[in-house]
This record gives structure tokens, sequence and C-alpha cells, in this order.
């Protein structure tokens, strides 16, 4: 009689340690991701329909400004994609599919509209997500200036935020982008011997922004306990500047530059005001150089994913 109960315990322990073996696979096999919406579906659907949409009308009229918008929105789509699938969430139901627009004109709305969605994002998106839908956001003002049809677009404010003291770990990024617009003030400055008199109306506007971002810089910096950057006496171009095409390659690299450097801002802060600052100032820098570009004669006219290493 003493040893029933004992064995009746020993199948009921027996019984429990097997239904949780078999329970541990079953569990391993849940979800384990995110199964809410992506909120980045929106701008990869919108980018992968832009991207189809351009690349039929670059097989009529319009090819050039229609082929560099798709290729710019395919790059976005490609860049979204690989952010969404990263987390493995579901794959969410088709959305509907754009009228086929019968002219690149027809394109103007939808890009603003992926811009304007970019940008209102970036100030709650994870660091590394918002760097990406920040670079979308000024690819997309990039390319509201590469052709009348498609823009212009609305320039970002001169400055955004306060000259607040500023996070510990956006120090060292800010410093890096006041170096950068220091060197943009210079070469604005050297370049206006270069250029025929019709470039002095966007010579002295991208001067005046880069003085005005500067100067936001040192104040932000200096109310931070951080001592601004200094400028440097002078600075070697990549290149000789010679003629008004060398100068106008001059302008955009620096541009390019500065965007480098703000998006560099994005990627290290969480402060939203912060963010939104040095979202501005990544599309302002991207659609100054769009021009510049132009004039230079790069190819392609706007840079797809601004500020991001190549």
């Amino acid at each position: 009689m003493t040893g029933r109960p004992t064995d009746l315990t020993r199948r009921a322990a027996l019984r429990a340690g097997a239904l949780a073996a078999l329970a541990v696979p079953l569990a391993a096999c849940g979800p384990g991701y995110d199964e809410s919406p992506d909120p980045l579906q929106p701008l990869l659907a919108a980018a992968e329909a832009d991207a189809a949409a351009a690349r039929a009308l670059a097989k009529g009229g319009d090819a050039d400004a229609a082929g560099q918008l798709a290729d710019a929105r395919a790059a976005h789509a490609a860049a979204l994609k690989s952010e969404v699938d990263r987390l493995n969430r579901p794959k969410p139901s088709p959305s509907p599919t754009p009228p086929a627009p019968a002219a690149l004109g027809d394109l103007k709305e939808r890009l603003a509209t992926a811009r304007k969605q970019a940008e209102d994002l970036v100030g709650g998106l994870p660091r590394y997500r918002a760097g990406i839908v920040a670079a979308v956001a000024a690819g997309c003002a990039a390319l509201q200036r590469t052709a009348p049809a498609l823009g212009p677009g609305e320039d970002a404010p001169a400055i955004a935020g306060s000259a607040a003291a500023v996070p510990a770990e956006a120090v060292d990024p800010l410093q890096t982008a006041l170096a950068a617009e220091h060197a943009a003030v210079w070469v604005y400055g050297l370049v206006s011997a270069f250029l025929p008199d019709d470039f002095a109306e966007g010579e002295k506007a991208g001067a005046a922004e880069h003085a005005v971002r500067r100067d936001l810089l040192q104040t932000m910096l200096a109310a931070s306990g951080a001592t601004p950057v200094a400028p440097e006496a002078a600075y070697v171009p990549k290149k000789p500047v010679t003629d008004a095409k060398s100068a106008s390659l001059v302008v955009a690299t620096a541009e390019a530059d500065c965007a480098s450097a703000w998006l560099a801002v994005v990627n290290h802060t969480d402060d939203k005001a912060l963010r939104t600052t040095a979202l501005h100032a990544l599309v302002a820098a991207s659609r100054r150089g769009t021009p510049w570009r132009s004039e230079a004669g790069e190819k392609p006219v706007a840079i797809a994913m601004p500020g991001q290493a190549s």
C-alpha cells in the first residue's frame, strides 16, 4: 500500500515532463517578432508604385527625368524593403495600385506626399530607421528639383528647433556638421569669381542659409558646454576650380558633405526637436545640391539617398 502513491506520483511527474517537452517546440514556433503593421510599409508600397510608373514613362517622353525618378524611387524601395524584411514582420495584403500616370507631372503629387509621409515619421522612429527614412525624404525633395513637372517642392526652413543644450551623444556629430557648414560658407565665397551673373541669386541664398545654420550650431554647442570647432583658414577642393562647371561641382560637393553630416546627427540622437533641425538641414542641402549637380553635368542629377555612403 505504501508503494502505490509513490508510483502514481512518479507517473504523474513523467507525464507532466513529457507534456512540457512537447510544449517547448510549439512555443519556439510562435511569432517571436512584432506582428503590428510596419510604419515603413506605406512608404515602401509608394516607392515601388512610383518606380514602376516612372519606368513606364521613361519609355516615352521625359525619358531622362522619368528614368532618374524611377531609379531613385527603386533605390528607396530597396532600402525600405531591406529594413522591413529585417524585422521579419508579416506581409500585409497588397495596396491598391495607383492609376498609371499619363505624364511626368502626374507623379508630382505622389512625390510630394511620399516626402511628407517620410518627414512625419522621422521624429518617432528608432535611430537606424530614422536615418533611412530621413534619406528617403531628402531624396524625394531632391527629385522635386529635377524637372519643372515634378516641383519645385517646398524648401526646408532655415532654422528648426531651438538653440538649447543638446544631448551629449549628439555633440560630436554636431561638431562635424559645423565643420561642414564652415566649409560650405567658404566654398560659396570661393566660387563667386568663377560664376556668371545669373548664378548670383542662388549663390547668395546658399551662402546665407549656410551662415544661418553655422551660427545656430555654434550657439547650440556653446550652450552645451562644448567649444565649437573653428573654421579652417582655407579648404582645398578635390578638383581645381577654374570655370563655372568646376565651380558648380565644388558647390555640389559641399552640399553633399553637409547632407552626410546632418544625416549623421539624425542617426545619433533620439531628441525629436534636434532630429527635426537635422532633417530640415539635410533636405535643404539635398535640394540646393541638385541644380548645382545639374550645372556640373553630374548624373544622376538628384542623389537618391542623400547623406548615405555611396
